[in-house]
């Protein structure tokens, strides 16, 4: 997950008394707006259920007015502190680490819990209506989503509530796979202030032997073959002609098991395609297409109007990765639902070239942090299999000893957040490149 607190606006309480506000953004979107004393308590919190772990260093209080350099100075070890739990899973996996952020975002965006109806949908335009509290978190809307459509326990995991935006040209691009920190509801009533969304319902794991599993049952088979029609139709997924006239009889037939096994044997298959954009490999100001999955980012650059050329970037050879965020400072207005209005993304990556040769690679476009949460989920999803651990389940949420999530849940990259003036930078260290072995050069 990717925190940070760009910058800090001025309130004032019921009784008229003046306050500073942390503005808190979650994974490029603003998330909430937060009061010092809130956060204050919260690390309290955390400290009494997490006594053996070294917290990051947390601004003490002041009992004077802060001058314009002191807030900065807060705003940026506060920035640090939330970065740095947010990467222990021991914390983050918590419902007093999710608890405190959906409370968060249910205060500043001022929403009482009551009772509410929200339409998830399927890629195909299928609308599915649940009954949920509005301030319900992710998981719950999830289940209850599944429960709805009859999707097994054992499956639910396998698939994610996303958050979709409708592009002028009629495309769906996605937006965010959203969190157990926030509640869907009100995360979409707020993002239609600044365009027309929608939640979908996707598979959200990466590798086809998840879905071997998937595929032996109706309903979980059912949800995989709407998705590979919709990716199929919006040439996510590509296919010779012959292929493409196969599915379309199968299609006709209503053949669905058959017309997923051909669609896994396509070009892209379960990938998700990125809009077009800017990186400086092989050469500065390349126009490239990115796509992420079977755990890697695959380039197709544009070298001249008429050629296109392809190239493949393993998650195992990636050392590290970095999301920069710069905002002129003289842009202070926040986009609820969205990235602030000028803000400048770029997603880099270490990548093992050759045996002894790392080189960094840059990708500026304004999905850097849905590319760098594939990458994140990809690398989980390996060293999860390699360490023979299993998806999560409805009644594992019901866990709540610390070290019982971290045997669950330790398999995140560690990230480390640095902040110069205008400038954000997120570093991920990727574990997975640890177990990369001569095979893989």
């Amino acid at each position: 997950m990717h925190f940070s607190i760009p910058d800090t606006q001025e309130l004032k309480d019921d009784s008229g008394s003046p306050y500073t506000s942390f503005n808190v953004h979650i994974n490029g979107v603003f998330h909430c707006s937060v009061r010092y004393s809130a956060l204050h308590q919260f690390h309290e919190q955390l400290k009494k259920e997490f006594g053996g772990l070294s917290m990051p260093p947390f601004p003490p209080k002041k009992f004077l007015s802060l001058t314009p350099p002191k807030v900065e100075e807060r705003r940026q070890m506060l920035e640090r502190f939330i970065q740095i739990i947010s990467q222990d899973p021991q914390i983050s996996n918590t419902d007093t680490f999710n608890g405190f952020f959906l409370k968060a975002q249910q205060e500043t965006q001022k929403e009482a819990s009551e009772a509410s109806s929200l339409d998830v949908y399927l890629m195909n335009g299928h609308k599915i209506t649940v009954k949920i509290m509005s301030t319900d978190q992710t998981d719950d809307v999830l289940e209850a989503v599944a429960s709805q459509v009859e999707l097994p326990d054992e499956f639910v995991y396998y698939f994610g509530l996303f958050l979709v935006q409708k592009e002028d040209g009629g495309d769906n691009s996605i937006v965010r796979k959203l969190q157990d920190f926030e509640s869907p509801y009100i995360s979409l009533k707020y993002a239609n202030k600044v365009g027309s969304h929608r939640i979908v319902l996707r598979k959200s794991v990466w590798d086809l032997a998840y879905e071997d599993e998937l595929v032996d049952n109706k309903i979980s088979m059912n949800l995989l073959y709407v998705q590979a029609v919709s990716d199929i139709e919006r040439q996510w997924t590509l296919g010779t002609k012959e292929q493409l006239r196969h599915l379309a009889t199968l299609q006709q037939r209503g053949s669905k098991r058959e017309y997923l096994r051909l669609a896994r044997t396509m070009k892209y298959y379960g990938y998700i395609q990125f809009k077009p954009c800017e990186t400086d490999y092989p050469h500065p100001h390349s126009r490239v297409f990115v796509a992420a999955g079977h755990r890697e980012l695959n380039f197709r650059i544009q070298t001249d109007s008429s050629t296109m050329k392809e190239g493949s970037f393993k998650i195992t050879r990636m050392r590290c990765w970095r999301i920069t965020t710069s905002m002129p400072e003289s842009d202070s207005q926040i986009a609820i639902g969205g990235q602030p209005s000028k803000t400048r993304l770029e997603l880099s990556f270490e990548y093992l070239m050759a045996k002894d040769t790392l080189k960094w690679i840059t990708i500026r476009t304004d999905q850097a942090i849905l590319m760098s949460m594939c990458l994140q989920s990809m690398v989980d999803e390996l060293i999860m299999k390699k360490q023979g651990k299993k998806m999560k389940k409805p009644q594992d949420r019901s866990k709540m000893d610390p070290q019982t999530n971290q045997q669950q849940n330790n398999f995140s990259s560690k990230a480390v957040n640095e902040n110069s003036k205008g400038k954000d930078k997120t570093f991920v260290e990727n574990n997975a490149f640890d177990t990369i072995g001569d095979d893989d050069l």
